[in-house]
């Protein structure tokens, strides 16, 4: 009764928002379309949708379609691709999805030596999933999942790949800056400027804040690393990073690492991957790989 090409209609359309556009994104007339639902209708014996003026809005019948257009698509999508690739003599593709924000660097260091020993496999770094990898791994749009803070859900796995520390971040000529390590209440009247992740996810708060019963005055988030430290240098607050990128960075801005309480904070990057595909030799190859790679 529900065919593929009815749960390809209804992700159109909620794509690109009208049955017009929908059908031309699909190459089909409007009318066929219309038809394909009506009958559709007919056969489950409720509306999926209504219309409301220009717009549609899906009833709840059709946000069940659409989930399961969200869910089943990309996985008929994936597999379509790869049994293609093996047509071509292809060895299969490996999609890599970043929520490590500062970690490219370090994945450019696997990537190169991994496309010289695995030349029949193409690899794709996706970064915009970095603030929702978990879903885009349930849902086949990557292969890999690059984080610091595993989700551990039924049916995904994750290895451990390299330690770092994690360190606060100041200005050159922030009063703190000559400290060694600092505490949760040097930072009260601080604002605390992250990634956009929830605080539930960011170690600053569950590792450091929460267990002093301490918070930072304001909470600023921003997407892109350089204008983080850009927002650092010129006192606008302070951050935590990875030791190692802040070194870096150190080399031209005048910013400064100190360590998170007097034992520090060591994390580790994972790599998350689904469980079925742990037999995946070119995948299973690339983690291994990425184990021997660390940041010098």
């Amino acid at each position: 009764m529900i065919e593929r090409s009815h749960l390809e209609i209804f992700r159109a359309v909620e794509r690109q928002g009208s049955l017009t556009a929908a059908a031309e994104q699909l190459h089909l007339t409007q009318s066929a379309l219309s038809h394909a639902i009506r009958k559709l209708e007919q056969q489950l014996g409720t509306p999926v949708w209504l219309r409301e003026g220009r717009q549609l809005r899906f009833t709840q019948a059709g946000e069940q379609l659409l989930n399961l257009a969200n869910r089943l698509l990309p996985q008929f999508e994936h597999a379509e691709m790869l049994v293609g690739q093996v047509a071509k003599g292809q060895r299969g593709s490996l999609r890599v999805g970043m929520e490590c924000h500062p970690c490219y660097q370090w994945l450019l260091k696997v990537v190169g030596p991994y496309l010289q020993q695995w030349p029949d496999v193409d690899v794709d770094v996706k970064q915009e999933f970095q603030f929702g990898g978990m879903g885009a791994l349930f849902g086949h749009d990557i292969d890999l999942l690059v984080t610091p803070d595993p989700l551990h859900r039924p049916g995904v796995s994750f290895v451990p790949v390299f330690d770092y520390e994690q360190v606060l971040v100041v200005a050159s000529d922030h009063p703190l800056a000559g400290e060694q390590w600092v505490e949760p209440d040097q930072l009260e009247k601080e604002t605390l400027i992250t990634y956009p992740v929830a605080p539930e996810r960011l170690d600053i708060f569950t590792r450091f804040f929460l267990p002093a019963h301490a918070a930072p005055a304001r909470h600023k988030t921003i997407e892109t690393t350089d204008i983080m430290l850009q927002m650092v240098a010129a006192g606008r607050g302070v951050s935590a990073l990875p030791r190692w990128l802040v070194d870096e960075y150190a080399q031209k801005m005048p910013v400064r690492a100190l360590q998170l309480g007097r034992e520090g904070m060591p994390k580790q990057i994972f790599l998350g991957f689904r469980e079925r595909d742990v037999e995946v030799d070119y995948l299973n190859a690339f983690m291994k790989l990425a184990r021997s790679i660390r940041w010098n």
